[in-house]
């Protein structure tokens, strides 16, 4: 369930990371546009996973404009599923997205279904019950794709990446978190472009703050009976389902 992958850029070794040993290829692709190293899926040529002694090793050949992008820029990322800031070495080095543009508001009904659904998406938990998942559904709650992980960030990476290799557009539907929503997931939320993230458990005050300065709307404690919406707007027609409870922006 939880084994070290070292990324390698070129011949650069880059990043040690614990991480589930499955789903690498997503996982190498998404953690790359959240690092900054990437900005598409066609910045990477190839990636090649192999076993290294007790765990695996990708090798990522970037587009020679990247790689020398990426050679410009000094980081070092050693053994971490948890932390977000690992190998930072001055607060201005920490990955920051940029602001995403604007969606219509999701409706509670939307919300609901998703979140209800993403228990049947989740075979490893299933079977450990110690894993993270990320999912995206689709603008009616429609379940799309969803990758588990032992590391709550590693889960969502996993999803951006295999969202980006399947060509699938920021705008076209909505994440939804098991985990702890920290800052470095509304940022991750926000590298891939889209502004609707839902987490079933609740956000830090820093994570709020980002979703306001980026423009990511931040739904909160979303459970089948309500949820706590921590920026944006929910959609409340008549006759909704479910309570939703506004946070103050003071």
């Amino acid at each position: 369930m939880e084994a070290p992958v070292g990324i390698v850029y070129g011949t650069v070794p880059f990043a040690v990371m614990m991480a589930t040993p499955a789903d690498i290829e997503d996982f190498v692709t998404g953690f790359s546009l959240t690092e900054g190293v990437i900005e598409t899926a066609e910045d990477i040529r190839s990636i090649e996973v192999e076993r290294n002694g007790q765990g695996l090793r990708a090798s990522v050949t970037l587009s020679p404009r990247r790689m020398s992008e990426h050679l410009s820029r000094k980081r070092s990322l050693s053994g971490r599923t948890g932390c977000g800031v690992c190998g930072v070495e001055d607060v201005k080095d920490l990955p920051e997205a940029r602001p995403v543009s604007p969606a219509r508001s999701l409706t509670m009904a939307a919300v609901k279904r998703a979140v209800l659904d993403l228990e049947h998406h989740q075979p490893l938990n299933d079977l450990t019950r110690a894993v993270h998942a990320a999912a995206w559904f689709d603008r009616d709650g429609a379940f799309v794709c969803c990758r588990e992980d032992v590391g709550r960030h590693n889960a969502l990476d996993k999803l951006i990446g295999a969202l980006m290799r399947q060509g699938t557009g920021a705008g076209d539907g909505f994440f939804v978190i098991t985990s702890r929503c920290s800052f470095e997931m509304v940022e991750k939320c926000a590298a891939f472009g889209a502004s609707l993230l839902v987490a079933v458990s609740a956000p830090t005050s820093l994570a709020i703050e980002r979703a306001r300065h980026l423009g990511v709307s931040l739904i909160g404690i979303a459970r089948k009976d309500g949820i706590m919406v921590f920026n944006g707007e929910i959609a409340r027609p008549d006759g909704h389902d479910g309570s939703v409870t506004k946070e103050s922006a003071a």
